[in-house]
């Protein structure tokens, strides 16, 4: 079955996180950068994806900003992109769901490359 709905993406982003929470390389990360505002962040995951899934424009915002001061590297995105592939793998299959990993891998992709771009270029100005 293929992501076809909201209560789809639920299943996906619910069980995505919880890997994520358990997973001991980038667990703390999230747990560090969310505290105790789970359901506000997975509430605006489900919006994000439904955005960029389903193309219903529920969410607004610019996702790279709250990322863009933790102390992310390569593995760190290796991590997740390894944990949200094997979660799509594990529910769903068909077009939406390779969307899904394709669009991951290149969100990771542009937020590994702004990080470093900040980093390496303190003239750019602070980061977002």
């Amino acid at each position: 079955m293929d992501i076809s709905s909201i209560e789809d993406i639920r299943l996906l982003v619910d069980t995505f996180y919880g890997r994520v929470r358990k997973d001991k390389f980038i667990g703390p990360i999230f747990i560090g950068a969310i505290g105790g505002r789970w359901p506000e962040h997975l509430d605006k995951m489900y919006r994000f994806w439904q955005t960029v899934l389903m193309e219903e424009h529920t969410y607004f915002g610019s996702p790279f900003p709250p990322h863009a001061r933790m102390p992310l590297e390569k593995m760190h995105f290796d991590t997740w992109l390894m944990l949200w592939h094997g979660t799509v793998d594990e529910l769903f299959e068909g077009a939406k769901a390779s969307e899904a990993k394709w669009r991951a891998s290149r969100m990771a992709e542009m937020f590994l490359a702004k990080l470093q771009y900040y980093r390496e270029n303190p003239l750019a100005g602070p980061i977002p």
